[in-house]
């Protein structure tokens, strides 16, 4: 849920026609390496159950300690890896194709179903290379399958997200292209498309599919879920919230809940997206919406310095998913604001030796520099230097990244580039991250007047954001407004007290400062 993210000029392929079905780039056999009060979604059925799901402890032990064996593999060879990494991101810009994982960002579409004889459970990340082989196999024999290349292009897009691969992005361009020009506006295809221009930050052309399909089938879920995050992360809030309104009253279910959640915190109403998560959780089956949701409720969590409930449903999501990214991210975080600093730089270093992706890698070099021993320094600019190769493969294969260089370069890089991203996102769309993001990219380059309207805006909404609110509070005192900076940074470290390694110990040296 950039919602948290995460939340990053969409470069497009070349536009050539689809690929025959023998084309080995088409069909690879391996993988890659103010608060408004609102009524409450379908999924409140049970009267005044507002308290939080108890994770099984038993499942919780066993499972987080399988996370932490394969975490001490990939550290053993972490070393090794970390000299590596920029060379094997360089090869990848070239040969398209590198094997590492992502993040699925928190409004990232699901992968839609498609008519096929593909099962759509396939399609939950841990079986998404057996789904693509399967659905090669199916391709094989059935060429003219216009759902299963509709799967497919779905597939490649969901590969891209779960395994940081942008590579598949023209992959799953071209098998939708394949399935349209079997059957020309087909449902499945469009759908696709939408989900295609949503991964790759080009939301404008997201909400364009997502209305196409909405027009034939009003009841497309997926439809309905890509056209909430397209208005989201356009900065059409009210219009979001509307959306998710009518798609709760046509497929309730857990993609629009979460999507439902994330618009309520956007507006500040952090009570009603808990009290919706929770729920959801507890209507999820599957070890993917189980780990997807309770991740999400850790997020919540954490953003409100909830620190030991972020921690049990991060535990919660791992139990379901013991890779699940988001929730080993989170857990590490969360780890670090507890004040165990030597198990979140563990858990960041196992995230980034398998997911070497601007956030993480962000994270892990300011934990670096935070812990300030031997070495860590020169670790840390590791971090930094891998950010630019994963940018360059990312806009290599048609994503906009201009948020993630923005974000990065502002503290850790070229303070100029940064601004021009910031500015180029921000002309794009204008939402609190992006209105975040330029302020701080102003601020960093001396352009605190510029910067100060910015960081009010991205704060207007009442989105309860620890770094938004700290940004915001070291303008004002670069602009004279001493008064409403000091109570901006006591507010960050109130809400979110270990919101950065380094950002809340400078905000705690600017309030020492200032007195």
């Amino acid at each position: 849920m950039a919602p948290r993210t995460n939340d990053t000029e969409p470069t497009r392929t070349d536009g050539s026609a689809p690929p025959a079905l023998s084309d080995p780039e088409a069909m690879p056999t391996e993988p890659a390496a103010g608060t408004e009060q609102r009524a409450v979604p379908k999924l409140h059925l049970v009267s005044g159950d507002t308290g939080r799901p108890e994770p099984s402890p038993a499942a919780e032990d066993e499972r987080v300690a399988a996370v932490r064996r394969v975490g001490a593999v990939g550290r053993r060879w972490r070393a090794a890896q970390l000299g590596g990494s920029v060379v094997l991101l360089a090869i990848a810009l070239t040969a398209g194709s590198i094997a590492l994982g992502a993040m699925k960002d928190s409004g990232g579409t699901a992968v839609a179903a498609a008519p096929s004889a593909m099962s759509p459970a396939l399609l939950s990340s841990g079986d998404i290379d057996a789904t693509i082989t399967s659905l090669q196999a199916q391709l094989r024999s059935q060429p003219k399958d216009f759902g299963s290349w509709a799967t497919l292009g779905l597939a490649y897009v969901e590969q891209a997200r779960t395994k940081g691969d942008p590579s598949r992005y023209p992959q799953a361009e071209k098998a939708l292209a394949r399935s349209l020009q079997v059957k020309p506006g087909n449902e499945a295809a469009v759908t696709g498309q939408a989900a295609l221009a949503a991964a790759r930050h080009d939301f404008k052309d997201a909400l364009k599919y997502a209305d196409q399909v909405l027009k034939e089938n009003p009841y497309s879920a997926n439809a309905l879920s890509s056209r909430i995050d397209a208005l989201v992360e356009l900065g059409r809030y009210a219009d979001a919230s509307k959306a998710a309104d009518i798609a709760d009253t046509r497929r309730p279910g857990v993609p629009v809940f979460t999507r439902y959640a994330y618009v309520h915190e956007l507006r500040g109403d952090v009570k009603t997206a808990r009290r919706v998560l929770e729920q959801a959780l507890t209507t999820a089956t599957s070890p993917g919406d189980i780990s997807y949701v309770a991740a999400q409720l850790g997020q919540l969590a954490w953003n409100q310095g909830d620190y030991k409930n972020a921690l049990t449903f991060y535990a919660r999501a791992l139990a379901a998913d013991e890779n699940y990214l988001p929730a080993l991210e989170g857990r590490a975080r969360a780890l670090y604001a507890t004040g165990d600093k030597a198990g979140a730089v563990k858990g960041m270093e196992q995230v980034v030796a398998r997911y070497p992706l601007p956030g993480p890698l962000v994270e892990l070099g300011e934990l670096y520099e935070d812990r300030g021993a031997e070495g860590d320094r020169m670790k840390a600019a590791d971090q930094y230097a891998l950010v630019g190769a994963w940018v360059a493969l990312a806009r290599a294969n048609g994503v906009n990244a201009d948020l993630d260089t923005a974000l990065a370069a502002a503290d850790h890089g070229d303070k100029a580039a940064a601004l021009r991203a910031a500015r180029a996102e921000w002309a794009r769309r204008h939402t609190v991250h992006t209105a975040d993001a330029l302020a701080w990219a102003l601020h960093v380059n001396g352009h605190d007047e510029e910067a100060l309207p910015y960081a009010r805006q991205a704060t207007a909404t009442g989105y309860r954001n620890a770094s938004f609110i700290y940004h915001r509070g070291m303008i004002e005192l670069a602009t004279g407004h001493a008064k409403d900076g000091r109570a901006h940074l006591k507010a960050a470290l109130k809400l979110n007290p270990g919101f950065s390694p380094l950002g809340a110990r400078t905000a705690r040296e600017a309030l020492e400062a200032a007195k």
